[in-house]
This record gives structure tokens, C-alpha cells and sequence, in this order.
């Protein structure tokens, strides 16, 4: 078995991940290390906070895969992109930064705010065709109400921080992790990897996800559910 991580900061000097390359290869290599075949660059898209320019996302991006080397795991290119004026902006003339240019798209919000709106146009963007996946719901205050996250588990795929599920991220976010993912409303789970501590964090959950809910589970979550959502498909 061989994971996918949909979500990580692996792209030198851009945002809050690897301040360097270095940094960047030596993510790449413990994720390798962890099982993961392949790796998703997810450069944070935050207006007035991380919005690198397509031109510093391509110099960073050229930069790693210059060094890449074919022990490490494989690279795609994508975002996250903060719900926010550019995000809606964007989504407005269908330019969302995507998983590989396809219909997939990561997205965050901020903890305490659930953007007015945000069901219906999640709709509109799943009924033309796109496939909206939401990083760290464990984070979101709103979702503690068990029917809004069950509801919308079914318009958006839900994955989870790994360090999260492991308790790293706090004790309220590492219950609700671990409450979505035994109610069966998580698709993926992924490492959010900034530095190789957050890799090691990503192993302990990982562990909890395969001894709590079994080996099936961890394939799911972290294989076939991941490779759904690249492939431009709503995991089932």
C-alpha cells in the first residue's frame, strides 16, 4: 500500500512551510520514509496574509523539482485557498488553483467564521462540475453541530490533519478529528506538513486511524480516497 497526501507546504520560502529547499526535500523524504508514494504541494492562498504570485509559486515550484530525485515521492501541484474575496473572486471566473489544473479544489476557513453563503455556493461549484474538498474541518467551531457537518460531508470531502487525529493540534480539534472520522464523514486524511516535525506527528495518526478503525480504513483514507479526489472524482 502506498498513501497520497493531498496536503502539505513543501514549496521553499513561499508561505508558512519549508522556509528551503533543503527543508522542502527533507519533507519529501520523510513522507517517502512514512509510505507516502506521492505529494501534493498545497502553497497557502490567503489574501492579506500568504498570496504568493503565480510567478514566485512557479520559481519555487521549478526550484524542487529541479532537486527532486526518484526516491522521493512524486509531486502535483495545487493550493489552498482561504474563502476569502480572491477565492470568491476566483471561483467566480472558474480559476480556482486546483489539483493538477483539474476539477478539484482545497479550500479553508477561518476557525470561528463560517462564511455566510458558503452551503449554496458550495453547490453551485459541485453542480458545475467541480470537486470541493475542505482541509481541517476538525478546526471549524460550526462544525460541531453534528447535522451542519453531516451535511456538508455530502456537498465537500472532508480531510483531516494527521497530527490532528494524534492530538497535536489541540484537544477540541484532535476530538472532533476523531469524532468525524468514526462517524464515516472524513474521504481523506493528510499530513499539512510545514517541517518534518509535523511528519512525525502525521506517523502517530496514522497509527490511531489504523488501530482504531482498521487497516481497510487507513487504505481509504490515505490511498484510494486521495487518488478519487486527483483524478477529479468525489471519493465514495
Amino acid at each position: 500500500m502506498a498513501f497520497c497526501d493531498l496536503h502539505s507546504h513543501v514549496l521553499a520560502g513561499i508561505d508558512d512551510g519549508a522556509p528551503d529547499l533543503t527543508t522542502g526535500l527533507a519533507i519529501l523524504g520523510a513522507l517517502g520514509a512514512l509510505g507516502f508514494s506521492e505529494v501534493c504541494a498545497t502553497p497557502h492562498q490567503k489574501a492579506g496574509q500568504y498570496l504568493p504570485t503565480t510567478e514566485a509559486i512557479d520559481a519555487a515550484w521549478a526550484q524542487l523539482t529541479a532537486a527532486h530525485t526518484r526516491d522521493l515521492p512524486a509531486l502535483h501541484r495545487a493550493a489552498e485557498n482561504m474563502w476569502d474575496d480572491v477565492f470568491f473572486e476566483r471561483s467566480q471566473r472558474d480559476a480556482i488553483p486546483s489539483y493538477r489544473g483539474g476539477p478539484a479544489f482545497l479550500f479553508e476557513l477561518r476557525p470561528t467564521t463560517m462564511p455566510v453563503g458558503m452551503i449554496e455556493h458550495l453547490f453551485r461549484l459541485q453542480t458545475a462540475g467541480k470537486v470541493c474538498v475542505m482541509a481541517h474541518p476538525e478546526r471549524y467551531e460550526a462544525l460541531q453541530d453534528d447535522d451542519l457537518a453531516e451535511r456538508l460531508s455530502r456537498t465537500c470531502a472532508f480531510v483531516v490533519d494527521l497530527p490532528a487525529v494524534a492530538g497535536y493540534h489541540g484537544k477540541r480539534e484532535c476530538k472532533q478529528a476523531r469524532r468525524m472520522l468514526e462517524r464515516g464523514l472524513v474521504r481523506a486524511a493528510a499530513s499539512d506538513a510545514h517541517n518534518v516535525g509535523d511528519v512525525k506527528q502525521a506517523a502517530e495518526g496514522l497509527a490511531w486511524i489504523e488501530k482504531k478503525l482498521g487497516a481497510a480504513a487507513l487504505t481509504r483514507l490515505c490511498d484510494t480516497g486521495p487518488r478519487a479526489i486527483l483524478a477529479g472524482e468525489m471519493p465514495d
